[in-house]
């Protein structure tokens, strides 16, 4: 299942709506076929795994992180697959929580499959949180990822770009906005860094990420490089109903899709902003900050995972900090960490599970 889980991960970026799923094929204690989902409307991980083991699939173990789908879809059931494979156990990690999809394991069990369920099930949800969370709390799941210096800042002076990441830093950066469907930042952040926010690196996303603006009053400035390269993806600002109509038609005019959310004391409601891009079909968010608006999403409990790169510099007390918090905000246990190139990575989740 160990292995299954590595492979899985090789579909990051191509999948989506569908899950990440990898499959291994074990039989007398050998692996005889491994696959995984590699692209949206490709064949899933089971049939890449099954095909590769061709006859040695007959009483074979099938290892698969995701309850095999019983339903014809773009492609055919892999429970019809298995059966006809001949396989004899199959062994998968989480169930799958799609209406449609679902019920594959009563269906090998019917045709006389052994099949267990929940081997490293806890692993198999936190390799693809999005799709179990959506599935199962129809709300979208956000991340927040954050650059920092050792002592929390976002920068050297409030108002001016600062370099944090190192090289490798940045690179992950780009393979994590490969996964979503969207990537959010505040309007302070455009008028600072003046960021492009596209997926840049080895990984081309089956769809790019849309990029989004939390910006109340539509200050958004249209010379943006986000809306001077629309061409790469789309551009949505979500303002306040207060916001000034002449720069909401400046914005739109520029290319920019305007939407908006309700307002208090001139900031977004956090859960009515979210609630409205749920019914835009996103379902997946990557906050990239800054802080104002990172403090905002924790305070309202809408961050599911927070990514953490924290740079070996100090920026002092004139850097803007990264949690400027008002209350703690606690239950966040550590899931995984590594050094990556000079800096340090830290995933952390909220205590609740994504079920």
């Amino acid at each position: 299942m160990a292995r299954a889980l590595e492979l899985a991960r090789a579909g990051w970026g191509r999948v989506h709506p569908n899950p990440m799923v990898g499959a291994v094929v074990v039989n007398g204690g050998r692996v005889v076929g491994e696959g995984w989902h590699a692209g949206f409307g490709e064949p899933h991980a089971e049939v890449v795994a099954l095909r590769a083991a061709g006859e040695a699939a007959r009483d074979a173990t099938l290892y698969v992180t995701l309850e095999p789908c019983a339903h014809h879809g773009k492609t055919p059931p892999c429970t019809e697959a298995i059966i006809e494979a001949a396989v004899a156990r199959v062994v998968y990690a989480v169930a799958d929580p799609t209406v449609h999809a679902a019920g594959g394991a009563t269906v090998l069990t019917g045709h006389g499959v052994e099949v267990e369920a929940g081997v490293r099930r806890a692993d198999a949800i936190a390799l693809d949180p999005a799709f179990h969370w959506m599935h199962r709390h129809s709300s979208t799941w956000v991340t927040l990822k954050l650059a920092v210096s050792l002592d929390g800042r976002l920068g050297r002076r409030t108002g001016r770009r600062s370099p944090v990441s190192g090289p490798q830093a940045l690179a992950e950066t780009h393979r994590l906005r490969a996964g979503f469907d969207a990537i959010l930042i505040g309007r302070a952040t455009v008028e600072v860094d003046d960021p492009l926010l596209t997926v840049r690196g080895d990984i081309e996303p089956r769809i790019p990420p849309v990029r989004i603006v939390f910006d109340a009053a539509a200050r958004t400035p249209p010379q943006a490089r986000l809306l001077a390269t629309l061409e790469r993806a789309p551009v949505w600002i979500v303002t306040a109903p207060g916001a000034p109509a002449d720069r909401v038609r400046t914005l739109a005019s520029a290319g920019a899709r305007m939407l908006e959310a309700p307002a208090a004391t001139g900031r977004l409601d956090i859960d009515a902003a979210f609630a409205m891009l749920w019914r835009e079909g996103v379902r997946s968010i990557l906050c990239e900050g800054g802080g104002r608006l990172a403090a905002s999403m924790l305070a309202a409990g809408r961050v599911n995972r927070l990514h953490l790169f924290i740079a070996p510099i100090f920026f002092g007390a004139a850097g803007p900090p990264a949690f400027p918090l008002d209350a703690a905000a606690e239950g966040w246990t550590l899931r995984a960490s590594r050094q990556v190139g000079r800096d340090a990575w830290l995933m952390l989740d909220r205590d609740a599970e994504a079920t």
